[in-house]
This record gives structure tokens, C-alpha cells and sequence, in this order.
């Protein structure tokens, strides 16, 4: 891991632009107007972009760690509702709950990044948790307890992609490190249904290829999106071009010791725990 190792003095620290995002004191003026910031856009709209989070020698150099890692990724290919769960055959064929959509994802696991990798180094920094905590208006949050999807890089190639769904987690954090040559847009719908109300015919009109409401995020290297996706539907456009898409993907929980399930593990990860 020749990236790793030369950057293994690098301080997690060192790789944030703390001159735009003042994180180390979250008891000033400015990083308190930060969280403001962040927790306003996800009352709105679901999501907070922070564009140019880490420095852009950061992004490069995470960027050469990424595509090293990369060679050990487990692709798998999945087909499913947006629901995360099977179809319900009671329902009509064109019901939300019975549509059925290929996602497609390339994932380096927890485990594979090595204990200097600058990625891993960040993810398990205080200071970065803290500050997210703080954005997402959370009075503490813990790193996951599972070994593989505590810290994953997303590793998206030619013809892969994520079809609509919502996420079965309060919260999902991301970094932006590579975009592809072509597709691999973040898209999503704001806050779409809630707990009261599930919102079907619209989530039917967006899967039969309604575009009302879609809102997307291009893939800027360096940011940081805080996305609670558990009422706003989402996905990832196709990919196309040989060059891959690079996406760090953070699990934190407002719970100690979360862990995926088996079953889980061996469908991203192709073995379990």
C-alpha cells in the first residue's frame, strides 16, 4: 500500500479545510453558525452538501488510496423493491411495493483498509464524529461496531448503479472523492413520504420515469453529505466510462455495538463476519 504508507503522518485533521468548515472547537461562534447551517438544510430538504470539505491534496491523495484498494472490491448485483424488502404479491403489479429495479455497486469493506490508511484515520477521528453529531442534532453518535460496514468505499464502474429506495437507517454519511466520466449523479426526492404518510401514487409516478421533484446533487470531489434517507428516496444514475466512481461511505449510530446481519454481510460483502 505505497499511498498508505506515505501518508501515514497525516493527521485527520490536516486532510479538512478548517478555515471553511471550523471544526476542531464546536463551541465558537462560527462552528455553532455551521451546525445551524447543516441541521437547517436537513429539516428542508433531507440533505446538507459540504462542497470542498477536505482539502483538494487530500481528495488526490484519498483518491490514490481509493483506486489501490479498489482491486479487492466485492461487486455484486441485487434486485429489488425501494422498500429494501420483497415484493408484496398482493399488491397490483405496478404498485411501488412490487417494482423491481438492479442495483449494482462495487464495496471495499472495513477490514481492508489498512490501520495508516489516511481514509480509516479520518473516519475513526473524535473530531469528525463530534462535528456530524453536532450537524445532525444528535446529543452523541458511535462508530459502528461492525468490522465490515463500519468504513466502506463504494467503488461504482461501467453500467453500475443504485436504483430508487429509501434507506433503513436514520442517517447516512458520504464523501465525494471520484466522479465518473459519465452518469453517477445522486438523485433524490425530498422528504417524499413520512411515517403517516407513504405517498404512493407519487412514488409510482417516479418509478414509472416521472422526473416532479428530483433533485440532483453532482459528484464534487471533497464533499461531505449528510443524507437522511429514510423518508427521502434516492438513487445513483448509471455509470459509463472506464474511469470508476469513488464514494467513503461513514456508518455512525446514535447506538453502541450497531452490526449488520449476516445475510446483510455476505450480499455487499460476499462473506460474513
Amino acid at each position: 500500500m505505497e499511498a498508505s504508507q506515505k501518508s501515514a503522518g497525516t493527521s485527520p485533521a490536516a486532510l479538512v479545510d478548517l478555515k471553511r468548515y471550523p471544526i476542531l472547537d464546536l463551541t465558537t461562534d462560527a462552528a455553532r453558525a455551521l451546525t445551524r447551517h447543516c441541521r437547517q438544510q436537513l429539516d428542508e430538504t433531507g440533505a446538507c452538501e459540504l462542497p470542498g470539505f477536505l482539502k483538494p491534496a487530500a481528495v488526490e491523495m484519498l483518491v490514490r488510496e481509493a483506486d489501490e484498494l479498489s482491486a479487492g472490491a466485492y461487486h455484486s448485483v441485487a434486485r429489488g423493491t425501494p422498500y429494501l424488502e420483497p415484493p408484496d404479491l398482493a399488491l397490483a403489479e405496478d404498485h411501488p411495493r412490487r417494482i423491481l429495479d438492479d442495483t449494482s455497486v462495487g464495496v471495499v469493506a472495513y477490514d481492508q483498509f489498512p490501520a495508516a490508511s489516511p481514509m480509516r484515520r479520518l473516519y475513526e477521528w473524535n473530531g469528525l464524529m463530534e462535528f456530524i453529531a453536532a450537524a445532525l442534532g444528535k446529543e452523541k453518535l458511535y462508530r459502528y461496531a461492525d468490522p465490515f460496514g463500519a468504513l466502506n468505499l463504494a467503488v461504482m464502474g461501467d453500467g453500475e448503479r443504485l436504483h430508487w429506495h429509501y434507506d433503513m437507517t436514520d442517517f447516512v454519511t458520504s464523501i465525494a472523492l471520484r466522479a465518473a466520466e459519465r452518469g453517477g449523479d445522486f438523485e433524490y426526492v425530498p422528504l417524499i413520504r413520512s411515517a403517516a404518510e407513504q405517498n404512493y401514487p407519487r412514488v409510482q409516478r417516479l418509478l414509472l420515469g416521472s422526473s416532479d421533484g428530483v433533485v440532483r446533487v453532482p459528484m464534487n470531489p471533497g464533499t461531505l453529505l449528510l443524507f437522511e434517507g429514510r423518508n427521502s428516496i434516492h438513487r445513483v444514475t448509471p455509470i459509463a466510462g472506464a474511469t470508476t466512481r469513488l464514494v467513503a461511505l461513514l456508518a455512525y449510530d446514535t447506538k453502541t455495538n450497531t452490526k449488520s446481519s449476516k445475510l446483510l454481510q455476505m450480499a455487499r460483502y460476499g462473506r460474513t463476519a
